[in-house]
């Protein structure tokens, strides 16, 4: 049970520190965001970025059946994640709209 809260904590804080510091580069408010499902792509599967191009139906049909066999534990770490993401585009917003300037 500790290890699933740490667990939770540390997918939050690394994907809104991640997210944080590619808004804060790139002025683009919701880019982590858009790119964590390929994040949780890379997560999930367990065969070589190349086989997305050479084998493509075998890549996505495996992808998504280790997708759909996710636990509920998987899940929710996975989403800690994400909501990271979508913390820290509202972080930067603020801070924006607070007259903050990064870079």
């Amino acid at each position: 049970m500790i290890q699933f809260i740490v667990s939770i904590l540390l997918f939050f804080v690394l994907f809104f520190g991640i997210g944080f510091i590619l808004n804060m580069l790139l002025r683009s408010t919701w880019v982590m965001s858009f790119v964590y499902p390929i994040v949780v792509c890379f997560i999930v599967d367990d065969f070589p970025f190349s086989t997305y191009f050479l084998d493509t139906g075998k890549a996505f049909s495996t992808l998504w059946h280790r997708i759909t066999i996710l636990t509920p534990v998987d899940i929710t770490i996975l989403s800690a994640g994400f909501v990271g993401t979508i913390v820290a585009g509202f972080v930067i917003r603020w801070l924006r709209k607070q007259g903050y300037q990064m870079f």
